[in-house]
């Protein structure tokens, strides 16, 4: 039987990490880090960061390549078989070093119940029993970078990707929404009177950047900084909160 840890690591900050994490992880006896592009490298250093800080004692670590998302126009599908292809590779990991079993560790950017597949992935394995540490959101960090509260008082806050908010546009009845998984800053698409935004990026991380301000002042901005921090890192995690002012 093997017990599959899914920790939730925060942004890359290593100081975001629970208690909880680290036992978990010193607890494994294999974590597996995944090996992106090479753009994304820093990505698996901010993992040998946080293994090298927070394992008291030697823990088995092994890297495997990731397979990338085909491009393809059904979105849907193209995910779906991502998910097929990594799940028969941590297959195959498990196999090749847990052959009898035991704990496996992966760590998760922020948590892994949201906005994360790695629970959906993780469904597709046989005789595996699922545990999940939660991690500090993207959206936590945001709130917290500039001191702000997540929700109007007594109002709610919807949640939502860049894809679906270029497609659908501002949703009814919503009046504060956080929009994850942007890569082409779709907040372009919004009419901006009477709304303010909240940007961060490498939330937590030395390079973290934020701007807030009217969108219609600062978005153009917002989309220069974007993607001047992108050719600079080689990859961009961001995130934003919008609200419409009364």
């Amino acid at each position: 039987m093997i017990t599959l840890n899914l920790i939730g690591i925060g942004t890359g900050n290593p100081d975001h990490l629970t208690l909880a994490a680290a036992q978990a992880m010193n607890a494994a006896d294999l974590i597996l880090l995944p090996r992106k592009s090479d753009a994304k490298s820093d990505l698996l250093d901010l993992r040998r960061t946080i293994c090298a800080q927070m394992l008291t004692h030697p823990v088995k670590i092994v890297e495997f390549d990731m397979p990338e998302r085909a491009d393809q126009q059904n979105y849907v599908g193209a995910v779906l078989d991502w998910h097929d292809a990594i799940a028969t590779l941590w297959m195959e990991q498990i196999a090749r070093h847990l052959p009898d079993g035991g704990n496996l560790a992966l760590l998760i950017w922020g948590d892994p119940s949201l906005y994360d597949s790695s629970l959906r992935i993780a469904g597709r394995l046989p005789d595996t029993k699922i545990r999940v540490i939660p991690g500090i959101t993207s959206i936590q960090a945001l709130t917290a970078a500039h001191g702000i509260c997540l929700n109007d008082l007594a109002g709610p806050v919807l949640i939502t990707t860049g894809r679906r908010l270029r497609e659908r546009g501002w949703p009814d009845d919503a009046d504060s929404l956080v929009v994850m998984l942007d890569g082409h800053c779709a907040f372009q698409t919004l009419s901006t009177g009477h709304v303010d935004i909240w940007w961060g990026a490498y939330l937590g991380m030395p390079h973290e950047a934020i701007a807030h301000g009217p969108l219609a002042a600062i978005g153009p901005d917002i989309i220069r900084r974007r993607a001047a921090l992108r050719k600079e890192h080689g990859w961009i995690m961001d995130i934003y909160l919008l609200r419409r002012r009364p």
